[in-house]
């Protein structure tokens, strides 16, 4: 969910698990309140014949004010298309690849722009299988929006490059399907894990930035 131009605007997905038979639709209203939302219907969908899932939405707003939304799971991994900000619909028929793992598991794809650098975080490996789960948060970056996103070491996202952020420790098993939200006190990072029982809790932690601009937990 999002707030722009005085307007809550929810993206939102269907799909049935493990199927890339999926849509993304938009949803706005003007106080974000139980019973106030308008459906505006269809924004992109994928079909079984399609190499992408439309699913895992999240809106960008880019530095010369463009929007663009970034969505994907698994098959050939995390595409990025423009939108109208008039009406929160695409602009055009172009869909960009920036992120993948050659048909491996990646998805959740998050975009937020901090000092030079867009930053693109993205969930690896599986969620939903309590304390057997293995996803964890990686991340990259770039200097545009479309990327390329490369990271630490200089490899490219499409190309399964990813700088891990954080995986699973102790008692804390599967962390992902991340959310970075900033605060008064810095940027904070937002997922959720499983328990040692499979209890599934919601993770909250600060992220800070090494010299050389790489997010860490802290």
């Amino acid at each position: 969910m999002s707030y722009r131009d005085g307007r809550y605007i929810l993206y939102y997905s269907a799909s049935t698990f493990g199927s890339n038979r999926s849509a993304i639709f938009l949803a706005t209203s003007p106080t974000g309140a139980a019973g106030s939302w308008t459906n505006q219907g269809l924004v992109i969908e994928s079909r079984t014949s399609d190499t992408f899932n439309a699913i895992d939405p999240n809106l960008v707003v880019d530095d010369q004010g463009r929007w663009w939304l970034a969505f994907g799971s698994f098959w050939s991994g995390i595409k990025l298309v423009q939108l109208d900000p008039a009406t929160g619909k695409r602009s055009d028929t172009t869909i960009r690849s920036i992120a993948g793992r050659n048909g491996g598991p990646i998805e959740a794809p998050v975009i937020v722009k901090r000092g030079a650098w867009y930053y693109l975080y993205v969930s690896f490996d599986y969620c939903c299988r309590g304390a057997a789960s293995t996803y964890r948060i990686i991340a990259g970056r770039s200097s545009s929006v479309t990327g390329p996103y490369t990271d630490r070491n200089g490899v490219v996202m499409t190309a399964g490059g990813g700088t891990e952020i954080l995986a699973g420790h102790g008692s804390v098993h599967g962390p992902g399907h991340q959310a970075v939200l900033p605060d008064t006190d810095g940027d904070i990072l937002v997922y959720h894990y499983y328990a040692d029982n499979g209890t599934a809790l919601l993770g909250i932690n600060r992220l800070a930035y090494d010299a050389a601009g790489w997010p860490m937990v802290t």
